[in-house]
């Protein structure tokens, strides 16, 4: 990936979601997700469809829309969005796979289509719960920790890596990349801290740099797995230099979620 492709794609994605964060409505916000969700998905299931299986793609759309839904709309719980996709695999299922053949896949059909929709659906939709109650702030501060940690990462693991943490899934991360990258990671809490939640303790915004980065560095190897797979280097080429949306996407997939229930039970 050169650096002519990749700090253009980087600023205007940035420029872009920033905008949305600072200026834009929570609505307009939950709205970018979810188009967010719907190409990292769709990546996902083509990753998929590399080795001849058949995730039903439009159902798994179907079921990220409501299991989005159900964070925003109180009428619409998780457990009826999940029972509504559940259904919905179930009937598309049972008319398409209608011949010996294709019965060879059915088990993982219904695993990736299901599993594909909570993967990416499920945790990217706590962003939106941490803009409604922590505000632009809480974003920030996520983006500030995930932002300067995979920098320091990068920028140290290049360097100085020495010893692969993930050779399989990430064969270019290091023990000496993931140190430089909490390291970085805390940092930025402690400016962002400073910044945007100055009644926050020190050691509560300090722990959580630290604790959210080591979350997106198990997240990002974890969907890596997928890409190697299937023998590919990025689930898709829409953002050059950058590879994906999933790709891009891969480090919140665990980072959110922890964020959000890190700040509700210790953020006093």
């Amino acid at each position: 990936m050169s650096d002519s492709q990749r700090v253009p794609t980087a600023i205007g994605l940035l420029a872009a979601l920033l905008s949305v964060i600072v200026w834009a409505p929570a609505w307009s916000f939950f709205a970018l997700i979810q188009v967010f969700i719907a190409i990292a998905l769709w990546e996902f299931y083509n990753l998929a469809r590399r080795r001849r299986l058949r995730p039903q793609r439009l159902v798994g759309l179907a079921t990220a829309g409501l299991i989005g839904a159900s964070f925003i709309c109180p009428q619409i719980s998780l457990a009826l969005a999940l029972f509504l996709g559940f259904l919905a695999c179930d009937i598309s299922c049972v008319i398409s796979f209608n011949t010996v053949e294709k019965l060879a896949v059915f088990p993982s059909a219904v695993s990736l289509t299901l599993f594909g929709a909570v993967y990416v659906a499920l945790p990217m939709n706590f962003l939106y719960w941490i803009r409604i109650e922590n505000g632009r702030e809480g974003i920030l501060f996520l983006l500030v920790v995930i932002f300067m940690g995979d920098t320091g990462a990068f920028l140290i693991g290049k360097r100085f890596g020495r010893h692969p943490m993930t050779p399989i899934a990430s064969p270019h991360k290091t023990w000496e990349g993931a140190a430089a990258g909490l390291a970085a990671a805390l940092a930025g809490a402690l400016a962002a801290r400073a910044l945007f939640f100055p009644s926050v303790g020190i050691a509560a915004a300090a722990a959580c740099g630290v604790l959210v980065h080591a979350a997106a560095q198990i997240s990002d190897p974890f969907e890596s797995l997928f890409k190697r797979a299937v023998g590919v280097k990025d689930s898709s080429n829409l953002l050059p230099g950058h590879g994906g949306f999933l790709d891009r996407m891969d480090s919140y997939l665990l980072a959110a979620p922890f964020f959000y229930y890190f700040v509700r039970l210790f953020w006093k």
